[in-house]
Parts: structure tokens; sequence; C-alpha cells
């Protein structure tokens, strides 16, 4: 497997894991302590993955650099957490879930990418998004 396919493959193992994962979640357990439970775990995950694949800079030199990004990133990661927990507690289908908010994530993210990021769409991209947003209104009907 190439550099180019490994984060895919791991982004949509992960993604697999963490869907299955939140759906199996008891209904009784708080979601904040579940949220900081598997946090923590995710914790040590990483502190194992950090020390066995070392970074171009220190910790201290890493912790100089850190901006608002790195802030947002964990309080958006407990609101996706939050919000899958309390989707399926709430009835959502494992099977609808992920697609729904997949697509109107990338619909929200196409023009802030064009106008902040200087993304370029090609017609193909476009009839592909013009595709999933026609099959998310299928997907979201009941």
């Amino acid at each position: 497997m190439t550099s180019f396919y490994l984060p895919f493959a791991v982004t949509v193992g992960g993604m697999l894991f963490y869907h299955i994962s939140q759906k199996a979640i008891p209904k009784e357990m708080n979601p904040f302590l579940v949220t900081i439970l598997a946090y923590a775990v995710g914790i040590l995950f990483c502190a194992i993955c950090a020390w066995a694949y070392p970074g171009k800079r220190s910790l201290t030199e890493s912790l100089k650099e850190t901006n608002w990004a790195v802030l947002t990133l964990g309080l958006a990661a407990a609101a996706i957490e939050l919000g899958f927990m309390l989707a399926y507690r709430a009835g959502w289908r494992i099977s609808v879930a992920a697609v729904v908010t997949n697509v109107a994530v990338t619909v929200l993210l196409i023009p802030i990418g064009i106008i902040f990021f200087r993304d370029h769409l090609s017609l193909r991209n476009i009839v592909g998004v013009v595709f999933c947003v026609l099959g998310l209104a299928m997907v979201a009907r009941e």
C-alpha cells in the first residue's frame, strides 16, 4: 500500500469502527463521560504513536507553534463525537447518519475551499457533488 492510499485506508477503517462503536454505546451512559473516556484512550494511543513516529519538531517547539486551529480542532472533534452519539440515541440509522452528515459538510466546504483555500472544482467534481446532493435527498427521505 503506497503512502497515497494509506491515509485513506486509515480514515475509512477509523470511521468504520467509529460509527459501529458510537451506535453500540449504551444509551444510559452520560455522553460527556463517554467522550472523556474515549478521548483518554485516544490520547494514550496518540502518545504511543508520537513516541514511535517522532515529528520534525520537539514537544516544546510544537506547543509554541500551536494556534487557534489546534484548539478549534479539539472543540470540533468533541462536537462531532457528541453529535453522532446524540443522533444515534435519537434514532438515526447507522446506514444514513454518516452519509447525510458527510454530504452536508461537503456542500458547506465547497465555497469555503474556493474562497479561502483557492480550491478549484472541475466539471467532473461539480457533477459528482450534484449526484451526492441528489443521493442525500434520496437517502434522507424515509
